[in-house]
């Protein structure tokens, strides 16, 4: 079975956000980028799929700028096959990453899609749901837990009320929760195996999208400073407080 596995190049996890003094946008300059959590997430489960015989090639993908193509060899060093880059400058809307993804799995015809619930830069947890309403296949949404068994695969979705456990005929697609496993480092020697893995290259055209946003943002602004918090002599005072002031009583 082939699995396909869409990755995002997103400002790291780890970099504070900052906002252009224009309001444009978020500043991207001398900021570093690294593929999204939710992702590597999906790559994992997709090696260890391929560790167990269940999976025998896998095929990551990434929609974005050039330098995607380096999100694309991390996936590449974890344990990917081999790499498909769709070029497209500016943002691009879950709706259109989905459209494009359904040309991919139309030409690949991968038996399961495995991707990241989420980008943690626009939090959307769109792309998914999106593609398996283009292609028709079955979703499992929010997995804490996947098992192929045959021609079926065995999902434990995280949902509000606790967990919910679903069983999709294959082909289908998958969306990862933070839970379902932890993502490996990258070694040396797979690295530098990874630079020899071969990236095909598009662009969205070639996949008859067009890829040009439907909204438009119109400014971007830092949250307000949270302010100081203050002690309470007693009970009173409290609800005093939450009442009068913070109106939430």
């Amino acid at each position: 079975m082939k699995i396909l596995v869409p990755v995002k190049r997103v400002v790291d996890y780890n970099v504070k956000i900052r906002v252009k003094p224009d309001g444009s946008g978020v500043d991207l300059a001398n900021v570093k980028m690294s593929m999204n959590p939710f992702d590597e997430i999906a790559v994992e489960e997709a090696i260890r799929l391929k560790e167990k015989g269940v999976a025998t090639e896998i095929v990551v993908v990434s929609i974005g700028p050039a330098q995607a193509a380096e999100t694309l060899r991390t996936a590449l060093a974890m344990g990917a096959d081999r790499g498909l880059l769709v070029k497209v400058e500016g943002a691009v809307e879950p709706l259109a990453v989905a459209k494009i993804l359904k040309g991919v799995v139309e030409a690949e015809k991968p038996g399961l899609v495995i991707l990241g619930k989420q980008a943690i830069d626009d939090d959307c947890a769109q792309t998914g749901q999106m593609l398996a309403a283009l292609t028709g296949y079955a979703q499992g949404t929010f997995a804490s837990k996947i098992a192929v068994e045959g021609e079926t695969l065995a999902v434990t979705r995280e949902v509000d009320g606790g967990l919910q456990s679903v069983v999709l005929t294959l082909p289908a697609i998958v969306t990862t929760d933070l839970r379902l496993n932890e993502p490996r480092y990258a070694s040396l020697p797979n690295i530098m195996k990874a630079k020899k893995k071969p990236i095909a290259e598009s662009v969205a055209a070639d996949w008859g999208v067009d890829p040009a946003p439907r909204l438009e943002v119109l400014t971007t602004r830092e949250p307000p400073v949270r302010k100081a918090g203050v002690k309470v002599a007693s009970v009173a005072d409290l609800v005093s407080k939450l009442k009068n002031e913070a109106g939430v009583i």
